[in-house]
């Protein structure tokens, strides 16, 4: 099967969690997250799950245990702590959780960036790939990369990574 035929016989309504990690953020200042989940519904997605998370590996590990275990879950998207500052620990929790890397997501996603911002995008630790058979994928917080990876990586291929996932 071509890749557009195993896009084209895909779910057509993946169910998401949103997760936003961030020690300052809350519902009305979560502009990142807000647009995950405006992205998911403008492409007819569902968000089965969001909320914000202090940028604690605790914290994050056991939303992600909870995340991860829903029946009505096919994609985790979490946004924020890819950094390198002392407190930026998403990058650590999600990778143990990863089972199957895409790798290529963040390396693609650096591309894109620094065609964007420059050399910085070198301090992004994004990174995809399944657990629990489901898609996990971990983005920084900025509301300009989350539209970029919205829009260039996960919605053009969501879709194509679940099915991979389920069998479809």
């Amino acid at each position: 099967m071509s890749v557009a035929e195993h896009k084209e016989s895909g779910k057509r309504s993946i169910c998401c969690f949103v997760v936003t990690v961030s020690d300052t953020r809350d519902e009305t200042t979560d502009t990142s997250g807000q647009a995950i989940k405006k992205f998911l519904t403008d492409e007819g997605h569902r968000t089965t799950g969001y909320r914000i998370v202090k940028d604690e590996p605790a914290q994050i590990e056991a939303l992600l245990n909870e995340a991860l275990g829903s029946e009505s879950v096919d994609a985790v998207i979490v946004n924020g702590g890819t950094g390198i500052a002392p407190r930026d620990g998403t990058f650590e929790v999600v990778n143990r959780f990863l089972e199957k890397k895409l790798d290529g997501f963040g390396e693609i996603f650096r591309y894109l960036s620094y065609l964007d911002i420059g050399s910085a995008a070198i301090m992004s630790r994004a990174a995809a790939g399944t657990a629990r058979g489901k898609v996990l994928i971990s983005l920084p917080g900025s509301k300009g990369a989350v539209a970029l990876a919205m829009e260039k990586l996960i919605l053009p291929e969501l879709r194509h990574m679940v099915s991979q996932l389920q069998g479809k």
